[in-house]
């Protein structure tokens, strides 16, 4: 029955109701797990400039390493979904159990390396003097405490291909609740600084792990979690990893941009490095939000693909187009208006931290207005199985068009070309998607044509015969 109403509502509900059915719940999810990086911020910047540049530092380092939850979990939610379908239960415990244990064994060896090398790796990710203290604090807990969030993000997808969104929903904002409440008593009350931040950031993801591990050992989830299920083979890994290694590479790229600001960004001083960290974090919970909406756009096309419903395929693609965009014009305009009064709150007053992530909010408030109209096609093409144009748009807004930009325009524009890098990358982005737009839109032309007339001829063909026709 359950398998039945979900397809009825990719295939048969309404756009509006199936989109929000699908999308409204992932979106949720995604906007609380970004709550984390916010409220650290928010209350860290009160320390001072050093300290803010600090988490800023870390940041993509954090996200490498949450990368591998995502490649592994996201990876086998699809596969998972199928395989439910199919009722190949034995080989959904496997998959399951594979992408889970694989997620935390490589988390752990790459969270061991960067801890015995975290120096060299700040330096390399733009640390100047003042901010390395700071940066080291924070880290070695951070980081550490990062094999909680692998295994969330992991357990979040694995969870999420089984239906169970209430659970996934209340372990992430479990976490992002007492986060709220113990960052200001470790950093404040207990006068611990930037390290109590890191504390109560790693019990947060504790917290979630736990809610997670108690659904599994509750023997609530549709799947058996095992050791003796630990079964990688070639067929499995390549069905995790076709869908998990442009997840991964998509996170690697973000990680890179960021890193590639603040190492731009390190000759200016702390300052600009924790401007421009509060503007990464306040666009980021904008950018998650259309993310998590397009994961339930995506379905809804393929199916509609898959099933020639061309014309419920057209209506799908212009209400994500225009319920996205009409997002990102709200919350783009808000943070272009109120840019002052927004990076006001990730300081202690700061002018020149103030003055440098003012500038940049406003200029990626005006380019966010089309954050939801390219990536609205870089979902389509994926959905469609057109991976290779999915990959490419998808990477174009924070590699091919970003990483130029942030490589070139300081050397001929100085500091302005820091702070506008992004905003140029995203004009760039929805320029080339316009083109792929175009030419997507005149194939689906082109296969609809042909399925109206297959179809056409299908129902004359059997409606007739030659005798009748003869006759």
């Amino acid at each position: 029955m359950e398998g039945n109403n979900k397809l009825e509502l990719l295939g048969n509900a309404p756009i509006p109701k199936a989109l929000m059915s699908l999308g409204i719940p992932i979106m949720i999810g995604m906007l609380i797990n970004a709550l984390y990086n916010l409220v650290d911020a928010y209350f860290v910047g009160a320390l001072g400039d050093s300290q803010m540049g600090a988490i800023s530092i870390i940041f993509p380092l954090g996200q490498v390493v949450v990368g591998l939850g995502l490649m592994f979990g996201n990876g086998a939610a699809s596969y998972l979904s199928r395989l439910l379908g199919s009722g190949d239960k034995e080989t959904a415990n496997k998959v399951a159990s594979t992408a889970l244990y694989s997620s935390v064994l490589i988390g752990a060896v790459i969270i061991l390396i960067a801890t015995i090398f975290l120096e060299p790796l700040l330096v390399m990710l733009g640390a100047t003097d003042t901010i390395m203290p700071y940066a080291l604090t924070y880290g070695r807990i951070y980081v550490v405490s990062c094999i909680f969030n692998v295994f969330n993000v992991t357990m979040n997808n694995i969870v999420s291909s089984e239906g169970a969104a209430k659970t996934t929903m209340c372990a992430l904002l479990l976490g992002a609740v007492l986060n709220i409440a113990l960052d200001p008593l470790f950093i404040y009350t207990f006068n611990m600084g930037v390290a109590g931040a890191a504390i109560a950031t790693a019990l947060s993801q504790m917290v979630s792990t736990l809610v997670y591990l108690a659904y599994v050992f509750r023997k609530q989830s549709a799947f058996t979690f095992s050791i003796k299920f630990y079964a990688p083979s070639r067929k499995m890994m390549a069905e995790i990893l076709k869908i998990g290694i442009p997840t991964l590479a998509f996170q690697l790229l973000t990680s890179l941009s960021i890193a590639l600001i603040n190492r731009s960004a390190n000759s200016y001083g702390d300052a600009v490095i924790a401007g421009m960290g509060a503007v990464t974090r306040i666009t980021s919970m904008g950018t998650l939000v259309v993310f998590g909406f397009l994961k339930g756009f995506q379905p809804i096309a393929g199916f509609s693909y898959g099933a020639k419903k061309f014309n419920r395929l057209r209506e799908a693609i212009k209400t994500s187009i225009v319920w996205s965009t009409a997002f990102c014009l709200v919350v783009g305009l808000l943070m272009a208006i109120f840019s002052t009064q927004i990076i006001s709150q990730f300081t202690d007053g700061n002018a020149e931290m103030i003055a440098v992530g003012q500038k940049s909010l406003m200029a990626n408030g005006f380019s966010f207005i089309l954050f939801g109209f390219y990536t609205v096609y870089s979902s389509l093409f994926l959905a469609l199985g057109k991976g290779t144009a999915g990959f490419f748009l998808g990477v174009c807004r924070q590699g091919i068009c970003f990483i130029p930009a942030i490589l070139l325009l300081p050397v001929v524009w100085g500091l302005n070309g820091i702070l506008y890098a992004q905003p140029i990358a995203d004009v760039m982005t929805a320029v080339i998607t316009v083109f792929m737009a175009l030419h997507l839109h005149k194939e689906l032309s082109m296969v609809s044509s042909k399925a109206f007339f297959a179809a056409w001829w299908s129902r004359i063909s059997s409606s007739c015969s030659w005798r009748n026709l003869l006759e």
